[in-house]
């Protein structure tokens, strides 16, 4: 093939002009890999061959910036989401030149290059690279690609400007579908601006009054020694860099940019031309929801979370126990380093199977236990491979040949299997679970049922808000309702009640008493309990007891004055409770504020907002030492589960308050300024689903592979004692494990990848219990075959997870560079190895990750990342924990919230709304639109809004009298009211927390609050609009491979 000549520009390594709320020189290199899968060497490009140069055009003739045309395979809509490319595909080879000045030129991570290669044409200027990506123009996107003359309109209408010498380049022809589904956005070349004082209009080439995302030139950086434009006061930016709001008259306006351009109108990106998360969505739904996905296909890529389909397991787990980054793992570690594609997994090991699918079949092979393999000990499952007539089988794991059990032999057919292949779960299907022998028991000896304990505190706060009289007003109905097994009449859970302030109440209610028993425990440095008989009792059997102490309760503590808290002692005090009564459980904790009292745990206030954006903001989210460290470790030896309640009306240190129940297993839950009125159903409708969910106990999970690559990283809700054991004093229904795998050595494409996740827990009935989740994937030594089975959405839950724990580490600019990094060396890669050729100025992005910067810069503006001392402390670290757990479909609703127009639905209709993009351009005054991301929700209204609509949810004349301090929907009969209802109370159904309605109406105050999530725009903390992302990592890109 021939090679294709390059612009030399600067290196990779050398600071750039930043854009939007991004610093200058935000791809600039770290010294070192940092975390994460980051820690392989350096990748480089390799040198250059003789390039073609086409000749330059002349001054004022157009240059086609458009790719050469589709092959027959390229944009099919019958093709999976992910595409596919034809068979015999040849990699692209695009060989690039760095070099700076007569010093050797540096790999991004600051290695000297080779120095033995020349450039192929003088290195462009900062600011020409700057104006190379004023304006983008897309092709190849959407069902059918736009041919080099259909521009738009108002494109084709404007005139078109010279590119810089040595631009255009020759690209050689590719045979048709011999390339990847890709879809490519070019950048029309401008000249250099000119620079001058903002206007009082618009600037020229932007439309009045437009909303939309800023302009494209206007993010980066002004070039030095300018004057910023007037009326734009410079603010520091949440990433470093300049950054200031929009003003008026300049909608969408990027001050701190490049001032207005002189000359005629540049081109102007259409933001429906860039990819769009819901257009893909709504793909995948049009194509794939509904169907019957069948899991028999090793490494096949399923339907996406948000599609929804029935799963029909035939040898390989379903997508709703594990996700993969990616279905085709590379065959070596040298492939795996190159395309920096992390190879993981996000597994939820008890996800809820929906009532239209089979429920995991129980084996049960008696005392015997589970047939396993005796060297690498993998549990028989479909992978295993029948042999000598079906005496023996090797293992599809470590390939040990063991010895069939006499009880276990069964003949094999004429293709080598067993003739019980369908009567057995554990030979044909990917997911089952098998009851355990007391071997798999503590001591073994059998498990007790688990015990729920509820630790209320009493402080003055919580009983002055009416906390504590809902909560023991709730207790009373929700005990009833505790998890039992399938088929079982009632509960076996115990429950025992405690109250605290700063000594703890504890009470005895064993059935037999007329009256509950008070036990007060005031020395907190020896925690002890002081009773074990009436203290863990049945509900059903001591109900009048307790609810006469629930009844009791706010009454004794009307009056206190008590303020400070312990918190270390009240965890204590659960645990020995827990682990005397030789059981496991869980500890529900109401606390109001920060322990400050005289106990273990003691903490001090370290809300200091000086601390962010300088090197110590990592240490504002590490948990505080000492007391708490070692009550994790004993909480999780003694199977003791935290889920925490906080109520803080000021700083409460979650960072270490929460850590206790994100090593638990366990889950927070966080109410700031609680008022009864407004928070009252949002808390109680989190506390049923969480007292209610399914959930295992005493767990620990381990994850097998077959040779050639290993687990080497863990991240979630769980506690590592070793590499390999995954603890978990409890896991529910809702948690997720991110698993990242490393090669040890080369993988076979014949064979694949293969992994086992085994979880051995106790259920709520005491029962000990094996789950089993097998899954294969492909492998393959073709980078096309990686990028085509890539799932974004699990990918940005792996980002998350990672760059979440090393931010304890790393400063946050650190952090965000490296993420900046990981994307444009992914695409890049992507872009060498498997695009067909086409202009440097064309952002070419696989078709299955071209919505991966959209997910990525919204990753960078979540509040953990985005270095802004008006955020509060607290509020990041709780969102920070709150993600390390979640799963794919969570981490895909919180990072881009779903914005439903609500204004035009129709009411006869079952079918959900289409989501429109997140962007203050797809609201309208006249419209209605929810928005939800899994922990808020909101309905806003344009000033417009229909007044019959209005009257229908409301039930009030005009927009003037809607009520925005109600946090529900008046029950009203009327069509449109119901449908709207039933709308939102699909939507929390959905989700593990519950959401509080927020009322919106467009132009009031908390409006503010709404804006924040419409995550295509720019951030109202710091952080570049999804359009200028775009631009940003085009340009790492082309600096990677030039």
């Amino acid at each position: 093939m021939s090679q294709q000549g390059y612009v030399a520009t600067p290196p990779y390594s050398q600071a750039q002009p930043g854009i939007g709320g991004y610093p200058s020189g935000f791809g600039s290199a770290s010294s070192q890999p940092l975390y994460g899968h980051y820690g392989g060497s350096p990748q480089m490009f390799a040198p250059p061959q003789q390039g073609v140069l086409k000749q330059v055009a002349s001054v004022g003739s157009p240059v086609s910036v458009m790719p050469p045309p589709p092959g027959p395979n390229q944009f099919s809509l019958g093709n999976q989401y992910n595409g596919f490319s034809a068979a015999g595909t040849q990699p692209q080879r695009f060989l690039p030149t760095i070099a700076v000045g007569g010093q050797p030129p540096l790999s991004p991570y600051g290695q000297p290059l080779p120095t033995t290669y020349q450039n192929s044409a003088p290195p462009l200027s900062a600011q020409q690279l700057t104006n190379q990506m004023g304006a983008m123009q897309i092709s190849g996107y959407g069902p059918g690609a736009m041919q080099g003359s259909q521009l738009p309109p108002s494109l084709a209408a404007q005139p078109s400007f010279p590119p810089p010498a040595s631009q255009s380049m020759a690209h050689p022809p590719m045979p048709p579908g011999s390339h990847a589904p890709q879809m490519t956005l070019s950048s029309p070349t401008i000249g250099p601006p000119t620079m001058g004082t903002m206007p009082p209009g618009p600037p020229v080439g932007m439309q009045s009054g437009f909303p939309g995302p800023n302009p494209v030139n206007a993010g980066f950086q002004q070039p030095p020694g300018q004057v910023p434009p007037h009326g734009f006061p410079q603010q520091p930016g949440s990433f470093g860099g300049q950054m200031t709001g929009p003003q008026p008259g300049f909608p969408g306006a990027f001050p701190g940019g490049t001032a207005q351009m002189a000359g005629p109108h540049q081109k102007k990106l259409d933001p429906d031309s860039i990819p769009s998360i819901t257009q893909v969505i709504e793909d995948d739904k049009v194509r794939r929801g509904g169907q019957t996905y069948t899991t028999n296909t090793r490494g096949q890529v399923p339907p996406l979370v948000t599609t929804d389909c029935l799963v029909q397991d035939q040898g390989n787990a379903s997508p709703r126990f594990i996700r993969c980054t990616t279905y085709t793992f590379p065959c070596t570690a040298d492939l795996a380093k190159q395309c920096h594609v992390p190879l993981a997994a996000v597994m939820r090991p008890l996800a809820t199977v929906p009532q239209n699918e089979t429920p995991l079949y129980l084996v049960n092979h008696g005392e015997t236990g589970p047939i396993r393999c005796n060297r690498c000990k993998a549990y028989m499952c479909p992978l295993m491979q029948f042999i000598d007539g079906g005496r023996r089988y090797q293992c599809s794991f470590c390939s040990c040949v063991n010895e069939v059990p006499p009880f276990y032999f069964q003949h094999l057919d004429h293709v080598g299997r067993r003739l019980d292949y369908y009567e057995r779960p554990e030979l044909s299907l990917g997911s089952y679970e098998f009851i355990a022998t007391l071997d798999y028991c503590k001591n073994n000896r059998p498990a007790n049922p688990p015990a729920f304990i509820f630790m209320i505190d009493v402080s003055y706060s919580n009983i002055k808000s009416g906390l504590v009289k809902l909560i023991c007003e709730e207790l009373k109905t929700l005990l009833d309702k505790l998890p039992r097994e399938e088929q079982a009449e009632k509960s076996v859970i115990k429950v025992g009640f405690v109250t605290y302030n700063k000594i703890l109440h504890f009470y005895n209610v064993k059935s037999n008493l007329a009256q509950p028993q008070m036990l007060v425990v005031s020395d907190v440095s020896e925690m002890f309990v002081p009773l074990l008989d009436g203290f863990l009792v049945d509900f059903q059997e001591s109900q009048s007891v307790i609810n006469n102490l629930l009844d009791q309760i706010p009454e004794m503590f009307a009056d206190t004055n008590e303020s400070e808290t312990v918190f270390a002692p009240v965890i204590q005090a659960g645990m020995e409770a827990l682990k005397a009564a030789e059981c496991s459980g869980k500890l529900f904790i109401f606390q109001s504020s920060i322990p400050t009292a005289e106990a273990p745990g003691k903490l001090k206030n370290r809300d200091d907002r000086k601390l962010v954006n300088t090197e110590k903001e990592k240490t504002l989210f590490q948990p505080q030492k000492g007391v708490y460290e070692s009550l994790t470790k004993e909480c999780v030896a003694n199977s003791c589960c935290v889920d925490l309640f906080l109520f803080p009306n000021q700083f409460v240190d979650v960072a270490t308050l929460g850590d206790i129940p994100m090593h638990t297993g366990g889950a927070l839950y966080k109410y700031s300024n609680f008022q009864i009125q407004s928070d009252g159903d949002h808390f109680l409708s989190d506390l049923r689903k969480d007292v209610e969910k399914k959930i295992g106990f005493d767990a620990i999970m381990r994850i097998r592979t077959s040779t050639g690559f290993r687990a080497t990283d863990f991240f979630g809700a769980i506690y590592m004692n070793n590499t390999t054991d995954v603890e978990m004093a409890a896991v529910d229904c809702d948690k997720a494990v991110t698993v990242e795998f490393k090669h040890d050595d080369k993988l076979n494409e014949d064979t694949g990848a293969l992994m086992q996740c085994a979880l051995l827990y106790t259920t709520v009935g005491g029962q000990r219990r094996l789950r089993i989740h097998n899954l294969g994937l492909n492998c393959s030594s073709q980078l096309a075959d990686l990028y085509k089975s890539c799932e974004t959405d699990a990918l940005i839950n792996f980002f998350a997870k990672t760059a979440y724990r090393a931010m304890l580490n790393q400063p946050l600019k650190t952090v965000r560079e490296i993420l900046v990094n990981q994307t444009a060396h992914m695409l890049a890669c992507y872009r060498k190895h498997c695009a067909s050729p086409s202009s440097a100025s064309q952002l070419i992005l696989p078709d299955a990750m071209k919505i991966f910067p959209v997910y990525m810069n919204c990753l960078m503006k979540s509040y953990p990342l985005v270095g802004n001392p008006d955020i509060s402390i607290d509020e990041r670290a709780y969102q920070r924990q709150l993600v390390i757990s979640m799963d794919v479909a969570d981490s895909q609703a919180f990072f881009y919230p779903r914005l439903i127009p609500v204004h035009n639905i129709d009411v006869n209709s079952d079918v959900m709304p289409s989501a429109v993009r997140c962007s203050e351009e797809r609201l309208s005054e006249g419209g209605i639109f929810l928005l939800e991301n899994g922990k808020h929700m909101f309905l806003w209204l344009g000033l417009a809004s229909p007044p019959e609509a209005i009257q229908s949810i409301f039930n009030v004349p005009s927009f003037a009298h809607i009520n925005t301090e109600a946090t529900t929907l008046l029950e009203l009969d009327n069509p449109y009211s119901k449908k709207l209802r039933s709308i939102i109370d699909n939507i929390r159904r959905q989700r593990p927390h519950s959401m509080k309605l927020m009322i919106v109406k467009q132009k009031d105050k908390p409006e503010m609050i709404f804006r924040q999530f419409l995550v295509e725009d720019k951030s109202l903390y710091g952080g570049a609009s999804y359009m200028d992302f775009l631009c940003y990592v085009h340009k790492e890109i082309r600096q990677l491979l030039t």
